[in-house]
């Protein structure tokens, strides 16, 4: 009862209409695609992303940066933009590069994408901007307030965007697990762009080459006012786009739709 009283008011707000009776119906699951989504899809996927990851042919512009923060005493909290997700999952996911822990939404793609990521190696925390990231990012602070040698990575956008525009959580997990934010970029000349997604998800293409770089470590504070929180923010935005924005240049990739 209490399933279609909810159903129905979800109804009405998307409609603006007046809610049906109580015992109306609730809507119809669809068993078909959650069965596909969590025992079918996932499998597939990875299976597909590690024989794409695995013929590109990475090149690390400056790698001595992360492994110097790998020797130290502070947990890495790795930075990047949304879009260079699938660049960078392989790329950290090599044994040499330590162990993380990831973020990834409680929908029903972030089922199958939370399966993907932890097929490669890595712990994952279920949440996003829009649904159980405050718990997500918690339980971040909480495995590597435990584990030093534990990193973490965020996208400075985060899951819904703005595109390009730095949110406070990443910040928030720096200052709280005592970390330090490393902001990284990956970029190939051969990639697509999926048009579609808020972000323009790039993909490399076959046998691409994929260069990474670090950009310069950026410390947080354990206590910032308000004012000096969104300089960091502003800061941290500044140096991941602009990192982003370089090496694009230097590879030759473009995406026309690119922001600033």
């Amino acid at each position: 009862m209490a399933g279609a009283r909810r159903s129905a008011r979800r109804l009405s707000e998307a409609m603006n209409t007046t809610p049906p009776v109580p015992n109306a119906r609730p809507r119809r699951r669809k068993p078909v695609r959650a069965f596909l989504m969590q025992h079918v899809v996932p499998p597939l996927a990875l299976a597909y992303y590690r024989s794409l990851a695995g013929s590109w042919h990475y090149q690390s512009d400056n790698p001595e940066v992360l492994e110097a923060l790998l020797r130290g005493d502070q947990p890495v909290v790795g930075a990047f933009l949304h879009s260079r997700t699938f660049q960078l999952l392989h790329y950290f996911s090599l044994p040499q590069r330590g162990r993380w822990i990831l973020m990834c939404s409680q929908s029903r793609d972030g089922d199958a994408m939370t399966r993907v990521e932890e097929g490669l190696g890595f712990r994952v925390a279920r949440g996003s901007s829009g649904k159980g990231g405050a718990r997500a990012l918690v339980e971040m602070i909480k495995a590597q307030r435990e584990d030093r040698h534990l990193n973490s990575c965020l996208a400075i956008d985060g899951s819904r965007g703005p595109r390009e525009v730095a949110q406070l959580g990443i910040i928030t997990l720096a200052q709280k697990a005592g970390g330090i934010i490393l902001p990284v970029a990956g970029s190939s000349r051969d990639g697509r762009i999926w048009q579609k997604s808020w972000d323009r998800t790039v993909f490399p293409r076959w046998g691409a080459t994929v260069r990474v770089r670090m950009g310069e470590p950026l410390a947080v504070p354990p206590k910032l006012d308000a004012a000096a929180l969104e300089t960091v923010r502003l800061e941290l935005q500044r140096r991941t786009v602009e990192l982003h924005r370089q090496l694009d240049s230097d590879v030759g990739f473009n995406d026309p739709g690119a922001l600033g």
